[in-house]
């Protein structure tokens, strides 16, 4: 019998994944990133680091990449699927993509050990389509994992390595919407209490259904999906100017003329209208 191997905070990433507590967060995200990219529709996935993890096994995309690490093992399955490709990389702040070519991109434990993840995720934002799909998985700092992380740093070794850093949900939602992606959904998972063996992690199992149920924002590891979205401009012709309505038309004062009629009684004359005068006329020829 196998003796697990001995993990501390000095460990590596990757023996540490390989001992009984990171096989155990490996099988809930397997499950979890199969439910997530199973429906997603495209024609190019990529995922980034975690060898020890197909995330893009139930996809059905014709064209499916991994990037690994240049000391990371090329794949971890039996039979290779032959529309999985492997490329190399230093480092995740640089993909060899076009921009706008990738409808899927998955990140699994990739912004903890980035250098800078800001970069990361502007270079995700660079090569996704519109409407393309972003999914992290991370450790949840707001766990009995995360707790014990900060409580026994000084003290002993910590429980996770120290190359990590821990970027909780609430922070990286606000750097998602930065960039313009909209967060769709998110699960937290495992609930067990950060032990080192196989035993006390049985022992444990209880403890998954009350988490789930009473404190369901607390568990180890949490995923996250969020779409790419860009605003919608729609294009209008020039503003021309519309015709001014005409305005109406306003009669003009029309001079009269005026006759000086003398007074039969000597009075001074007055003024008379020619109008006047001929409208007189006429009736007194009636």
């Amino acid at each position: 019998m196998e003796s697990a191997p001995i993990i501390s905070g000095n460990t590596d990433w990757r023996d540490w994944l390989a001992s009984p507590p990171g096989r155990y967060i490996l099988d809930w995200e397997q499950g979890q990133f199969d439910a997530a990219v199973a429906d997603v529709f495209g024609f190019y996935a990529l995922q980034c680091g975690l060898p020890q993890l197909d995330c893009l096994r139930a996809n059905r995309m014709p064209s499916r990449v991994h990037a690994r690490f240049l000391d990371d093992v090329a794949d971890q399955l039996d039979a290779p699927d032959a529309s999985v490709t492997t490329v190399r990389l230093a480092h995740f702040e640089e993909l060899p993509f076009d921009s706008q070519s990738l409808d899927l991109v998955v990140l699994p434990h990739v912004l903890e050990f980035a250098q800078d993840p800001h970069q990361v995720l502007r270079e995700v934002e660079r090569v996704l389509r519109p409407e393309g799909r972003l999914i992290v998985s991370g450790m949840n700092p707001v766990s009995l994992w995360g707790a014990r992380q900060v409580a026994f740093r000084r003290l002993s070794q910590p429980f996770l390595p120290r190359q990590g850093g821990f970027i909780g949900p609430p922070r990286l939602r606000d750097w998602l919407k930065l960039l313009g992606f909209e967060l769709d959904r998110g699960r937290y998972g495992c609930y067990r209490p950060p032990c080192r063996t196989q035993q006390w992690l049985d022992r444990t199992a209880f403890m998954e259904n009350m988490g789930d149920r009473w404190w369901p924002i607390c568990g180890a590891i949490y995923l996250v999906s969020a779409v790419k979205r860009v605003r919608g401009m729609r294009l209008i012709g020039p503003a021309w100017r519309s015709k001014i309505p005409a305005r109406a038309r306003v009669g003009a004062a029309t001079p009269q003329r005026v006759a000086i009629v003398p007074n039969a009684r000597g009075e001074a004359p007055r003024a008379v209208a020619l109008s006047d005068t001929c409208s007189d006329a006429s009736a007194a020829k009636e």
